[in-house]
């Protein structure tokens, strides 16, 4: 009698940990501050139309002292997938005069005022707390947005927070005129993949399959936003 096979056993890869990532990303957002060109060109025009570059900076900055803030928080209950997050906010199809985009200009422009040394002072010691504070995150932790409303859960608000450094870290670099420090991958796979589906969902899968495979049928544009 031969012997029996033995069934064979799928086993789903281990969700990946973002807390290490974020402070990789948030020191990646030190290095770019860090810059004596970006302290230079702090009023200066942006390469983002309506924005100065020390609005953008500011900005980008932004990102680890909200998450910061918002990980701090008491904890709710319920979370909303990331890209229904995406589908839902409105910046993400308003223009460039809506409420909501001016509203985040303003407030960037506000904190730029202080000047590069204060904002940069701002992420330094935001960094210096997030270890502990990432710490005590556990996975299902839902994270509330406060001005939309809604929450994500931990990695999945990690994950917005690290795509907004990635790609206003691009922005400010192309504005100042440096190349950007290139970012590990437990950074960029997780932005890269959330840009990919919200690029997918706005232009759809052949125009995003033809873009990065077929340069003689790609279209004018895949952008997320």
């Amino acid at each position: 009698m031969p012997e029996p096979t033995a069934e064979p056993t799928t086993r789903s890869a281990p969700e990946r940990d973002l807390r290490p990532a974020f402070l990789a990303a948030t020191d990646h957002v030190i290095a770019i501050l860090s810059r004596d060109d970006v302290a230079a060109a702090w009023h200066q025009a942006s390469a983002l139309p309506e924005w100065s570059v020390g609005g953008l900076v500011a900005h980008l900055a932004s990102q680890p002292v909200t998450a910061l803030t918002l990980l701090r928080a008491d904890p709710v209950t319920d979370a909303i997938a990331l890209d229904e997050h995406y589908a839902r906010s409105a910046w993400v199809s308003g223009g460039l005069d809506d409420d909501v985009n001016v509203s985040i200009r303003s407030g960037s422009d506000e904190q730029a005022d202080a000047g590069r040394d204060a904002v940069l002072g701002r992420v330094v010691a935001a960094r210096a707390e997030l270890p502990d504070v990432l710490a005590g995150q556990e996975a299902d932790r839902a994270v509330l947005i406060p001005w939309t409303g809604w929450a994500l859960r931990r990695d999945d608000f990690l994950t917005g927070r690290m795509m907004e450094i990635v790609v206003h870290g691009e922005d400010v670099a192309a504005s100042v005129g440096f190349t950007a420090p290139t970012l590990s991958d437990e950074v960029l796979a997780p932005v890269m993949a959330l840009l990919t589906r919200l690029a997918a969902r706005r232009h759809g899968q052949g125009a995003l399959v033809s873009a990065l495979s077929r340069a003689e049928r790609a279209p004018r544009t895949i952008s997320a936003f």
